[in-house]
Order: C-alpha cells, then structure tokens, then sequence
C-alpha cells in the first residue's frame, strides 16, 4: 500500500515537487513568456515601461499568491486545490490596484494573461502532484496511539510491520508520555538520528484535525495563556477599521433587511442578548431577529430558551435564510466598533449556556482569552451546536484556533465563511 501511493510521486513530474522548481518554471512559463510574446509578436521591447512593470508586478503576484498558497494549505481539513484561485486572485488583485493607485503604467492585458497563466500552471501542479499525495506514518505502539487509524487521509502502519526503510517514510507517531519498553526507547532515539521526524500522538492529532484537547493543567497545550498582545492589538485595529468600512458599505442593505423583518413577523428588527466575551466579560450583542418576538425567559429557563433546535419552531420564515446566510450576524459589525468582538473568534455564547458549559468542561473560559468572533475555525468546522459533547469538540476547535491564530488562518477563515454563506452549511 505505501508503495501505491509513492509510486505516485515518482512520476515524471516529480521534479516539479520542489519548491524552488515551482517558482523557477512559473516565472518562466506566467511571467516571461508573455513579455517575450508581446516583443516579437507585437514588437513592443522588454524595456518598455508597460512591459518592464507588468512584469515585475506579475513576478511579484506569482511570488506571493504562491506564499499564499502554501501558507493556507498547512492548516488541517483543507482541499488545497480551491485555494489556488483564491490566492493568486487576491494578490493579482491587490498588486493591479496598486498600480493603479500610484498610476503606474502597464498592460491590462498581459497581467491578465499571467493571472490565467498562474492559475492554470499551479492547478495543473495540484492535480498532477499535491492531489494524489498522502502522508505515510509509522505508528509506535503503545499509550493514546490506538486511535490515529481513526483519522483519514493518512496511511498508518504499526512501526514493526512497516515493509520499507523507514527513510519512506513521512514521519513516525508516539505517545511520548507512555512507560515505552527500553527496546522501543532505543529506536525511538534511532529514529530521531536518522533525521525521521517523531511527534507526540497530541501534536500530531492538532496538525492533522485541526483540533486541541486540553485535559489537565499541566498538559496545557495552548502555549501561553496570554496571546501576544501586539497581534492583539493590532487585529483589534484592523478589526475597527474593516467593520466601519462594512457598516458605510452595507447600511442600505442593512436597512432594507431590517424592514424585511418588521413586514415579516411583529416585533423589533434587533435581536439582543447577553453573552460572555473577551476575558469572560458580559457583553450585548446585536444580530437581526429570525425568531418570533417573546418576553424573556424567566432565569429558570433562559438555558432552555437560548438553545437552538434542528428546525426550531420558533424561527420565522425569513428568519431561515438569514440565519443560512449568515445575514442575521450583520449587525454585530457595532459589536465590533464597539471593542466587543472581533470580526474572528470564539463564537460568544449566551450567559446562560456559558455559565452550564463552565461547570460541565473543563477549561471552558479558556476560549475567552481572546475576543469572540463573528465567525471562526470551530464555526467552519463544525457549526452551530448546543449539546455539552458537541460543545466540547467544538471548544478543542477553539483551542486550535487560541493557539495557531494568525494573519494566514484569519484569511482562510475568511475565505471559508464566505462558502458558508453561500451553502448556508452549519445553520440552525
């Protein structure tokens, strides 16, 4: 079976599995060849100023949509092959404003042509290469290991039974807490002075799921518990200024969705509720209202009352496609200016069902250690959910999230909410 699937990447065009081959022959075919088809097709010199700075900024827009690229393809549970357009889009489209905005000269056309280029080239590399790869991890038995073949998209094999040299191998997975005999001891520091890669069962779970599990204190996994706050800082900035943008670009939108609402069902266009955000603050949020306007629950059922169920018969029925297009968390771009949350996060639950999850999880307040979030990985991941054992997978999403967060998993996020929004998957 390891043979199969290597046998792929030992086609003719494993040469274009390095890097640095990838760039030097998507220059060449994206990049120069379109300046040399313009000069002796339509004999417009290379040293051209339209010639010279299309060039360069397409050279640059390749560079980085590949950066892109690959950036966003570390993260667990994504099919790369989608992003390829994503990537290069975004940076062709940011360098072309560029040069616009400083009124640089170039030609509309041939940056077009590297864009078609770049996303025909790097597909055909996806598909040809990246798409029929597979990792291949030996398995040293023993401790939390027995669950890895549980996993997809990942070749396991128990280390002794492997067929091959392990140099065939992508990596080899312990459980480094567990009592190994002093035979297995051995190898293992074979291994690692063979240059094989050895990860601890947690961290390659993490990388492969997309998932952290934090079950004591002294296993904290989620790095330190207080983010950089720079990055923080910063995000917050960013935050601010993206949703005054969307609030002035989508205030008569807004507006005519509000009235929508008050035509559709009695009762006010806002929804308003109490729930816990950055720090395990209580904060109000804003969304517009899918349900049919009540009193609030008395304390004793406000629990009950915030749980959304599958086909709530509560929700109206303009209230279901927005909540499928996630229109209904418009509103929230206030929270946002306001400094309650940020457009990236935790999903903010409602004061009621944080304070049952907090007795029922372990670590629960953890996932307030940053701002709550319009959207965020567990919510592309996994949805809306309520149950306590569908809440704690979703809150080992929201550890992953606490401990990779970056400006790449910001975007794919982004990116995968955009999906979302066009599925409506995840809605309740």
């Amino acid at each position: 079976m390891v043979h199969e699937q290597r046998s792929v990447l030992n086609s003719s065009y494993i040469w274009l599995d390095r890097i640095r081959y990838r760039v030097t022959f998507g220059v060449l075919f994206c990049v120069i060849i379109p300046v040399l088809f313009r000069q002796y097709i339509f004999d417009v010199s290379i040293f051209s100023p339209t010639q010279y700075n299309t060039a360069i900024g397409g050279l640059f827009a390749i560079l980085l949509g590949y950066i892109g690229y690959r950036r966003l393809h570390v993260f667990p549970g994504i099919a790369s092959g989608g992003y390829i357009i994503t990537s290069f889009t975004i940076m062709f489209g940011m360098l072309s404003l560029i040069l616009i905005f400083f009124r640089i000269d170039y030609s509309r056309g041939q940056f077009l042509v590297s864009y078609l280029l770049s996303i025909a080239f790097f597909a055909f590399l996806h598909f040809k290469i990246d798409n029929h790869k597979r990792l291949v991890f030996g398995i040293v038995p023993g401790g939390a290991t027995d669950r890895l073949d549980r996993i997809d998209n990942v070749v396991w094999h128990q280390l002794e039974q492997f067929p091959g040299p392990v140099s065939e191998i992508d990596g080899v997975v312990a459980d480094l807490n567990h009592d190994h005999s002093d035979e297995w001891d051995v190898r293992i520091a074979d291994l690692v002075l063979q240059g094989v890669p050895v990860y601890h069962v947690k961290q390659a779970v993490e990388q492969l799921t997309g998932r952290v599990e934090v079950e004591a204190l002294s296993e904290n996994t989620l790095g330190s518990i207080n983010p950089n706050d720079v990055f923080l800082k910063t995000k917050t900035f960013i935050d601010v200024i993206l949703a005054t943008l969307g609030v002035i670009l989508l205030a008569v939108p807004m507006a005519l969705v509000a009235l929508a609402i008050k035509i559709d069902s009695p009762g006010p266009a806002l929804f308003r509720q109490v729930r816990v955000g950055f720090r395990a603050k209580s904060f109000l949020v804003y969304k517009f209202r899918t349900m049919r306007h009540a009193t609030p629950a008395a304390p004793s059922s406000a629990r009950n009352a915030a749980i959304t169920l599958d086909n709530d018969p509560r929700i109206t029925r303009l209230g279901r496609f927005l909540r499928r297009s996630r229109l209904d968390e418009l509103p929230q771009l206030f929270n946002i200016i306001k400094g309650d949350m940020s457009l990236i996060g935790p999903r903010p639950e409602a004061l009621a069902l944080s304070e049952w999850y907090a007795t029922e999880l372990p670590f629960y307040h953890y996932r307030h250690i940053i701002k709550p979030g319009v959207t965020g990985w567990a919510q592309i991941n996994q949805g809306h959910v309520a149950d306590v054992a569908d809440v704690r997978e979703k809150l080992h999403y929201d550890f992953y999230y606490v401990k990779n967060y970056s400006v790449w998993l910001d975007i794919l996020i982004m990116i995968r909410t955009a999906q979302t929004m066009l599925t409506g998957k995840g809605a309740k």
